[in-house]
């Protein structure tokens, strides 16, 4: 059985059974706390703890889910994946324990042929919450005992467990409940017999069914917690792997060999010349390429973009490790267009979104991966320089900062560090990286939490959230009466805020527009009791609940105090010029680039925007042009700027484009410009009209990723005052010039080239000069043991010094010989080795030499054996420089 046929008959059964099919939401999720979607419930998270009320009493989904804890694992087992599917069923306070466990055995015994999964019954093992493991379950989940044996298991092959098994939670306070756990006999050939307790690869895992009922008021560990009270509706979330389920049904031993997944490891085997199955460590590097290609390709899909930070991050480790276990396998040619083609056929045939964003997705993985093929070149010349260092201070250990520069800094994973210094003979001081990695980690999260001054637990806010939903009137309102629901002050909420403190302030309805959609948020007060409290911040932190951050100034605050919610209307209507702004260049891009110019995010506020989009190709001077003056056409000619609240599905259908990384639910808020010419999903504010954001003006565009560009632009105001500044300037140099506005392209031209002209007659003067004394470096040469040894600091430019250090090497003629120049400046001395075929023969490198010369300057260098060149940053340690490369050239000579 396929697996996209698995996941139809999954889906296709609890239709059937009156469940709605909810499309998978994508791997990018707007939740703070995830980078993506990491199980099947994730996106129905705000229905289970109260946030939303679920538009659904029964639901199914196949849902798109990425974990990277894991990562370095992956590959070395066969149980280890970072992309996976998760089939579920979904009760909100419909259904409970006896139907959903009535439903999953009958789909999993259900012969194929009638719609079913075709499980043999009597391979069917169970476990549940056993008995004296919580003070509130004394006698463990007896229901669940009584329901499976009612369905046809026998007793002995259902199994009591702990709570570490059998109870979930969300790991803080909220909803929870007992589970119980579906698991298939593979016989013994797999293990010994027992069931799940006695053995978990032969009894696999495949199927979690949480029966919901609990309200959690503290959560220690998943094993120590406090139960508070019953959920008024109690409900059911399922979880089903369906790769796990694919491998059993398809005869083969784990995932990577079922058909969504071996097709590419095949492939990647035969661009290797290897054969899976008859070497351990090259199997381990071909699962490696096998699970990241295709974890890759739907991150690709979804938005994401290789880069340095959080997401972006994950997906350039897994094309960087998939490419790097490729090389490792001894495949040094480019290998993505190969397996990401594979992949993307056999993926999509569940996924269509795979097919539709191909263009788009392969241009990025491919830039990447030429990206890395440089990397790596840059990468390996610094860690030998590295390695050459370490060995000749006599160590065997590379320092863990230079493994974190080559991890931070050119995206080389520690693995490959390590792999390559032992090909060195050397180690690593794996536990400094770790602590350099864990310092950068926590200075991330410290600067993350400093930007916005937010809680990093979201319990405060649910808790708050469960009185009612922050109601927003700003699309229509600037100023509201209105009171204090709540206040949150480090994490918690609390009664009374006095003055200094810096809160977090829940509003009963208001008129500040929270940070989203690449909208900044409002500026303006909070009048409490006659004191204006400026606002600093708004966001919202979890669906329904807008917070406004204050620090207190004058007077106490409490819950229930009135408060009179003033927006700075000059700032909103600066937002709403730079917003509607956007979209005139979002909608300019797509008619003038094509339909693939699709926004990849977005940042908005007063006077100011920048819009990412993708596109593999730059803007030349007369595109910017013409984007330009297309937007300031439709500015002109006051397009009308309407909002409809919608499905959105009705949205879809009329080509609504949606926000890159934005949540949708099923009504949302479409933003037209001149009808069809913009179509936007989008919640921001806006102008009436196109005419009134003015003027605009492109002011830079750049790259931002591989595959993502980045146009940023002013408007109004802000826009003039750069207009006008550049005709100040203009002004200036044509009158500094002589010239008119429109000569002073071509005197400055003039200029330029007679410039060049003159440096070239510079340079040709001083190269003659430095070969007129050639002769002289010659014969400063001392004889080391056979060896022509040649150290010298000079006043002769860095560019010049390589050119000098070649013509000195090869005016020794057939005489082995090393020449080390140090030139360049007191603040940057370049520091260049030359060394000969004689020396060469002798065992001298000039690369080798070049890392021990600069490390005394207080800089690091590099390069091939006949030539090399490094620099630092104290030329006053030049001497010390050459006397240690003459000392390593000795070294080496008597060895």
């Amino acid at each position: 059985m396929k697996t996209a046929d698995i996941r139809r008959t999954f889906l296709d059964f609890y239709v059937r059974n009156g469940h709605s099919e909810v499309p998978s939401a994508p791997l990018v999720h707007p939740d703070p706390t995830l980078l993506f979607v990491n199980a099947g419930m994730v996106p129905f998270k705000p229905f289970f703890t109260g946030e939303e009320t679920a538009p659904w009493e029964r639901a199914t989904s196949s849902q798109k889910c990425v974990r990277t804890l894991d990562i370095e694992e992956v590959g070395k087992t066969t149980r280890h994946g970072t992309f996976f599917q998760m089939l579920g069923n979904f009760s909100f306070g419909d259904y409970f324990k006896e139907q959903a466990i009535r439903f999953a055995h009958e789909l999993i015994t259900t012969g194929q042929d009638e719609g079913g999964l075709g499980f043999d019954p009597a391979d069917i093992w169970v476990t549940v919450l056993g008995p004296g493991h919580h003070p509130d379950f004394p006698d463990g989940d007896t229901e669940a005992i009584r329901y499976w044996q009612q369905v046809g298991v026998p007793t002995e092959r259902i199994q009591g467990r702990g709570l570490e098994d059998n109870f979930w939670n969300m790991g803080v306070p909220g909803p929870g409940g007992p589970c119980s756990e579906i698991y298939i006999d593979r016989g013994p050939e797999y293990g010994v017999d027992g069931g799940p307790a006695a053995d978990e690869d032969r009894f696999l895992e495949i199927w979690n069914l949480v029966f919901m009922s609990e309200e959690l008021s503290a959560v220690r560990s998943k094993a120590d917690f406090d139960i508070a009270h019953p959920l008024p509706r109690k409900n059911i979330d399922t979880g089903m792997g369906l790769e796990r389920v694919a491998y059993l049904l398809q005869g083969v031993d784990n995932m990577y060999e079922i058909d969504e997944i071996f097709p590419v490891l095949d492939a990647a085997a035969d661009l290797a010349g290897k054969n899976y199955g008859d070497n351990h460590d090259d199997d381990v590097q071909l699962r490696v390429v096998a699970d990241h290609v295709r974890s890759s390709l739907m991150l690709l899909t979804d938005g994401v973009r290789p880069g340095n930070e959080a997401r972006e991050y994950v997906l350039r480790r897994l094309l960087r490790r998939a490419v790097r276990a490729m090389r490792l396998l001894g495949v040094s040619q480019p290998v993505l267009p190969t397996l990401l083609p594979i992949s993307k056929e056999l993926m999509g045939a569940s996924w269509p979104e795979v097919l539709e964003n191909w263009e788009s997705t392969s241009a990025a993985a491919y830039a990447e991966e030429e990206a890395f093929a440089r990397t790596l070149a840059a990468g390996t010349q610094i860690l030998n320089t590295e390695a050459a260092k370490v060995k000749a201070s006599g160590a065997d250990t590379i320092a863990g900062g230079p493994a974190f520069q080559l991890h931070d800094t050119y995206g080389f994973p520690i693995d490959l560090t390590l792999e390559m210094a032992a090909e060195q003979g050397l180690k690593v001081d794996t536990a400094a990286f770790r602590s350099l990695m864990t310092e950068q980690r926590d200075r991330a999260k410290a600067d993350a939490r400093a930007k916005k001054g937010l809680t990093t637990s979201t319990e405060a806010y649910r808790l708050l959230r469960a009185d009612g939903e922050s109601f927003f009137t700003g699309y229509s309102e600037l100023a509201e009466e209105t009171s204090i629901r709540g206040l949150i002050r480090d994490g918690a909420v609390v009664e009374v805020a006095r003055p200094g403190e810096t809160v977090e302030v829940v509003l009963a309805e208001t008129p500040f527009y929270p940070e989203s959609g690449g909208q900044d948020s409002d500026a303006g007060v909070l009048r409490i009791g006659g004191v204006d409290q400026k606002v600093i911040d708004v966001q919202r932190p979890v669906p329904g609940l807008i917070v406004h951050k204050i620090v207190v100034e004058g007077i106490e605050l409490h819950a229930g105090q009135r408060v009179a919610a003033l927006v700075d209307s000059h700032y909103r209507r600066g937002a709403c010029m730079a917003h509607t702004a956007t979209h005139v260049i979002h909608a300019a891009l797509r008619e003038t680039l094509g339909e693939g110019a699709t926004q990849a995010g977005s940042y908005n506020r007063p006077g100011y925007l920048r819009f990412d989009f993708r596109s593999n190709q730059a803007l030349s001077h007369d595109l910017r042009e013409h984007i330009e003056g297309r937007s300031a056409e439709a500015i002109g000619d006051d397009f009308a700027v309407t909002a409809t609240e919608m499905g959105l599905d009705d949205a879809k259908a009329l080509g609504a484009m949606a926000m890159f990384g934005e949540k949708y639910g099923e009504r949302v808020r479409m933003v037209e410009l001149d009808g069809a010419w913009s179509r936007e999903l989008c919640g921001g504010t806006h102008v009436a009209h196109t005419s009134q954001i003015g003027l605009l003006t492109l002011t830079g565009e750049s790259s931002v990723g591989a595959g993502v560009r980045r146009v940023e632009a002013l408007v109004g105001r802000d826009a003039f005052d750069r207009l006008a500044a550049e005709r100040s300037l203009v002004m200036t140099l044509s009158d500094t010039l002589k010239v008119q506005p429109d000569q002073l392209t071509d005197r400055v031209q003039r200029m330029v080239t007679q410039l060049r002209d003159a440096e070239k007659q510079i340079a040709a003067l001083q190269a003659e000069k430095n070969r007129a004394g050639i002769g002289s470096y010659v014969e400063s040469a001392h004889d080391m043991w056979g060896v022509a040894f040649i150290a010298q600091q000079t006043e002769v430019a860095a560019g010049d010094l390589r050119t000098l250090a070649q013509e000195v090497r090869d005016r020794l003629g057939d005489r082995p010989g090393v020449v080390a120049l140090i030139g360049g400046t007191q603040a940057k001395p370049t520091l260049v080795v030359a060394v000969n075929a004689g020396a060469r023969e002798r065992g001298l490198e000039a690369g080798k030499l070049v890392g021990i010369g600069a490390a005394e300057l207080g800089g690091k260098g590099g390069g091939k054996p006949d030539l090399a060149q490094g620099g630092g940053t104290d030329a006053a340690k030049a001497p010390e420089a050459l006397k240690a490369i003459e000392y390593a050239v000795g070294h080496v000579l008597q060895s």
